[in-house]
């Protein structure tokens, strides 16, 4: 059984890791983590609320745009977030007046 969980642990976490390095929308990938990208998008937090009338801020588009397209796409296509509203972070982009593409959802 060590044999097992010694070779399972490294490829369950290259896969964490690799997650945030898929393609997503014009092919361009990722250079983020799942996790780091999240990171990224702290300032968002009260615009991604479920059922938030706030705004995003100024911070917020500024981290959308630091963020980018691909890496946006990663978070919404990504595992449930709690305490995100993915069909208010999906339209974090238009808010802050942005010209990413949609994400493919489910990819």
């Amino acid at each position: 059984m060590k044999f097992f969980h010694s070779k399972v642990l490294p490829i369950l976490l290259l896969m964490v890791v690799m997650a945030g390095l898929v393609e997503q929308g014009n092919g361009v990938p990722c250079s983020s983590t799942f996790f780091s990208a999240l990171v990224q998008l702290i300032p968002c937090r009260a615009a991604v609320a479920p059922f938030s009338p706030i705004p995003p801020s100024e911070a917020c588009c500024n981290a959308i745009k630091t963020l980018g397209q691909p890496c946006l796409c990663v978070l919404v296509n990504g595992p449930p977030i709690s305490g995100v509203d993915r069909s208010m972070a999906m339209e974090l982009p238009e808010k802050c007046t942005t010209n990413f593409e949609p994400c493919d959802l489910g990819k």
